[in-house]
C-alpha cells in the first residue's frame, strides 16, 4: 500500500518561527538582534534572554515570530548569523493551523 504523501510546503505560507540565538555576552548583541526585527515592522512574539555560564560570558536569546513566510524565517536566521558576536543560531519553523470554534446549539 502505498504510502500519502504530505503537500510541498509552500515558502510564503506563514508559519511560527522560532530563533535561538547563541553569542557572547555583549551589550550590543541584543540591540542588533532587535533591529532585524525592527527594520520590517516586525514584533517578536516572545523575546527571551539570559547571562549564562560559570564566568556569566554567554548570552540565550530565544524569539519566537508568527506569521512569517519560511523564505523571511531563513533570511532573518542568515542575517542572524553575519551580527558580530554571534556563536550559533538555531530554527524551528511550525505551520499555523487554523483554529475554528463553533458555537455549540444550545
Amino acid at each position: 500500500m502505498p504510502l500519502a504523501r504530505a503537500p510541498a510546503a509552500d515558502a510564503n505560507h506563514p508559519v511560527t518561527a522560532h530563533f535561538s540565538v547563541y553569542a557572547r555576552a555583549e551589550p550590543g548583541v541584543m540591540p542588533r538582534v532587535l533591529e532585524l526585527f525592527a527594520t520590517r515592522g516586525l514584533v517578536p512574539t516572545v523575546w527571551h534572554s539570559a547571562i549564562a555560564g560559570g564566568d556569566r560570558a554567554r548570552l540565550t536569546i530565544d524569539i519566537e515570530m508568527g506569521g512569517l513566510g519560511r523564505e523571511v524565517a531563513r533570511y532573518i536566521a542568515s542575517c542572524l548569523r553575519q551580527i558580530a558576536d554571534i556563536e550559533s543560531v538555531l530554527t524551528l519553523t511550525a505551520e499555523h493551523e487554523a483554529v475554528r470554534a463553533d458555537r455549540q446549539p444550545g
